[in-house]
């Protein structure tokens, strides 16, 4: 495969960003190589800058649930566009986005809109904190929820720990006030409350883990973080900015039916433009300004652009049978490439929910980070390698997950499927 200019690029990137990259797993250096510098996309498919077309599972990690570039999308926002792209002022969009959620979500009574996921989640811990007079906050080891210094944090070595700071320039005055615990342990939950409870502002999770794997969680196991918080006076946030719109209209929330008290949603809201949105019932939203005392702006907030976008997208998202089609697919591309899959010697199985799917080099359900081989990671990097050589882009990371979308078609599937096969015999 030609990367002459991407190689180029990315020559020249590296005079100018940390790494090369804006964010780093851009950087390929968990694949090796250097990365694919993208130049256009069209539905399923994108064009590096080298002229190599690609099927793409990536979908700039989940949102494009349309494809690249959909034409309702492009568009409404060309409409918006002509009369202006910011305004840092009200707009009648904000409206009709926030009615197109709530009208058909009943997880969510009020909305705030905001910049980015990370944005969401940081806002609605400030939020609970607020809203419940405590100050301590209880995530899970393997869940991610942006790069805010409270969240940046690893567990310790015993069943309940303080986290440990998982990046520079975390000052340990605010890991101290983060309990981290391992997913699909109910005794490690419940030790946390028991010793910390009165302080316990908020639990936190991806109610689908999808940043760290795909750790699925049993229902169960999601009903009791909703009891225990209840119990305890705590408020329970699901993290939706990937699973949201992705595996419902009202995402983990409806999948299971469960109730969180705040959800956060990403960009997926926005067709894949910077935008993010933290929401809950009209009492806890009722304590963010300029209606209570939870301070939280942005002079981006509900910017037009995205609204529009997100308007164009979710209405499409709401259509008859749009979800079952999309999971429809995912199961025929997981059935299809699991089948091709012949070697004795390496364990391999894709976990699937919705339209989201996860390429494991195991053959356990694997429910938790530190149930995931790291070693596995070298099959995954061949893998990698061999599907780009065959036309096929998954994100630069076996810990990342892949997403089917609406403009995947059945020769796209049965592409791919061709393609997991030639490179099954790399792996050979």
């Amino acid at each position: 495969m030609n990367r002459t200019k991407s190689n180029e690029l990315y020559t020249e990137a590296l005079n100018y960003f940390p790494g090369g990259v804006n964010s780093p797993v851009r950087a390929f250096r968990s694949v090796g190589g250097t990365p694919l510098f993208i130049k256009k996309g069209k539905g399923a498919h994108i064009w590096d800058a080298d002229g190599n077309e690609f099927i793409d599972y990536c979908a700039s990690w989940g949102p494009l649930i349309l494809g690249h570039a959909n034409d309702t999308v492009l568009k409404k926002v060309s409409e918006v566009m002509y009369n202006g792209t910011s305004f840092g002022a009200p707009t009648e969009l904000e409206n009709e986005l926030a009615k197109l959620i709530i009208s058909n979500n009943k997880y969510v009574e009020k909305i705030r809109f905001v910049s980015s996921g990370t944005e969401a989640v940081m806002s609605a811990i400030r939020l609970a904190r607020g809203y419940t007079g405590k100050s301590k906050i209880l995530k899970f080891e393997g869940c991610y929820h942006g790069h805010s210094d409270s969240l940046l944090v690893k567990a310790g070595s015993g069943l309940v720990t303080f986290g440990n700071s998982s990046s520079a320039g975390v000052p340990e005055s605010v890991v101290n006030d983060t309990i981290v615990v391992s997913l699909n342990n109910k005794d490690a939950v419940t030790k946390a409350f028991e010793q910390f409870g009165n302080d316990i502002a908020c639990i936190i999770i991806e109610p689908i883990p999808a940043n760290n794997g795909l750790l699925l969680q049993d229902k169960d196991y999601l009903q009791f973080l909703r009891d225990i918080t209840k119990q305890y006076k705590s408020l329970l946030i699901f993290d939706e900015v990937i699973s949201g719109f992705r595996v419902g209209f009202e995402g983990a929330a409806g999948y299971y039916e469960i109730t969180p008290d705040i959800v956060t949603y990403g960009k997926i809201i926005g067709g894949g433009f910077p935008v993010g949105a933290y929401g809950a019932s009209k009492e806890i939203m009722s304590n963010i300004s300029p209606d209570g005392a939870v301070y939280q702006a942005g002079t981006l907030s509900g910017n037009p652009v995205a609204m529009a976008a997100g308007i164009a997208q979710l209405s499409e998202c709401l259509k008859p049978n749009f979800y079952k089609n999309l999971a429809d697919k995912t199961k025929q591309l997981v059935d299809g490439i699991q089948a091709a899959y012949t070697n004795k010697n390496i364990p391999f199985k894709i976990h699937a929910i919705g339209s989201i799917f996860w390429i494991a080099f195991s053959n356990d359900n694997i429910k938790t980070a530190e149930a995931i081989d790291s070693d596995s990671m070298k099959h995954f990097r061949l893998l990698h390698a061999a599907l780009l050589e065959n036309g096929v882009y998954l994100g630069p990371s076996g810990y990342e997950v892949g997403f089917i979308g609406e403009a995947h078609t059945q020769q796209d599937l049965e592409k791919t499927i061709a393609a997991f096969a030639k490179a099954f015999e790399v792996l050979a």
